[in-house]
């Protein structure tokens, strides 16, 4: 029986650089585990909060089918379906004009024009957008379309805020999904005839597809809970409006605006809408991210 000493000297260090890099390997997989859980210990602290002390208060029927129009903070009763179509008249709105925007930029700067003046252009445009405050672009709505063009505070105003922050949020994540689709794929597109446009349609598109989906959801989620917005462009209303070009509407966040605003907090009636109005927030987005993603799957390629 051989000692370890009898082995060869490189045979002793190989096993000591392995057993290194195992213990490596452990430590490294203890610390990442550790920070996701810090990271989600906070989330999840919000997450169980919100649904503990809003789940009674959107267990009522009433809650989604009457509004807030005759009620006082001191008057228990009404519900939010005036904030809920405000809410995804205004999301609604606005990803039907970011969403092509966005997606035929990426599609721009990954198949035409990337290295171009334009294309330098758009990038650093884009940059400039990822950064900007929501509370800005609601200034520059109001300053441009409002007071210059006499457009009206509205939540279709709201919306055009709205825009200028999805669209690039919406551009980066096409753009990153359309960049990782295998250019053997558009070779072999290329090779049997397809046009590049057609090769984009029903090659790339479909197969960065689930990507596409998740920014532009990423991108709703995102504006959906804004305030800033509705403050300068729109005033709230606890009565119902579906005209989204006229008059003051009501939103989720509106809504939790004005019930901090009535005394949530130290008045149960209003702290109760208030947490019944966040979770109804977390809901839509669940429910409209939920969907979004069957959709894509629906969509998407079929692996064969």
């Amino acid at each position: 029986m051989t000692s370890i000493f009898d082995r060869p000297l490189k045979a002793r260090t190989l096993s000591r650089l392995g057993r290194r890099r195992r213990a490596s390997n452990i430590v490294a997989t203890v610390l990442v585990s550790l920070s996701m859980l810090i990271a989600l210990a906070p989330l999840l602290w919000v997450l169980c909060a919100v649904i503990v002390k809003g789940c009674k208060v959107i267990a009522s029927t009433s809650w989604w089918t009457h509004s807030q129009a005759g009620t006082t903070p001191f008057l228990a009763g009404g519900g939010a379906y005036h904030a809920i179509v405000g809410t995804l008249l205004q999301g609604v709105a606005s990803a039907a004009i970011s969403v092509p925007i966005g997606v035929m930029l990426a599609i721009y700067l990954v198949e035409y024009g990337g290295g171009t003046s334009l294309g330098r252009l758009a990038t650093f445009m884009v940059d400039i957008l990822s950064g900007v405050p929501s509370i800005i672009a609601a200034l520059f709505i109001y300053a441009s379309c409002v007071a210059t063009l006499g457009l009206g505070r509205s939540g279709f105003a709201v919306s055009l805020a709205l825009v200028l922050l999805m669209v690039p949020v919406i551009e980066r994540s096409t753009e990153e999904m359309l960049r990782i689709v295998p250019v053997d794929l558009r070779e072999a597109s290329y090779a049997l005839g397809v046009p590049k446009w057609k090769t984009i349609v029903r090659v790339v598109i479909p197969t960065g597809l689930s990507g596409i989906v998740t920014g532009i959801m990423l991108a709703l989620a995102r504006v959906m809970g804004e305030t800033a917005p509705l403050l300068i462009l729109v005033g709230y209303s606890q009565a119902m409006n579906f005209d989204i070009f006229n008059g003051f509407m009501g939103t989720l966040p509106g809504m939790m605006f004005n019930e901090t605003a009535s005394g949530a907090g130290v008045n149960p009636i209003p702290t109760d809408r208030l947490w019944g109005a966040g979770l109804t927030l977390i809901v839509m987005i669940a429910v409209i991210n939920v969907g979004a993603r069957v959709v894509s799957m629906m969509f998407a390629p079929k692996k064969s």
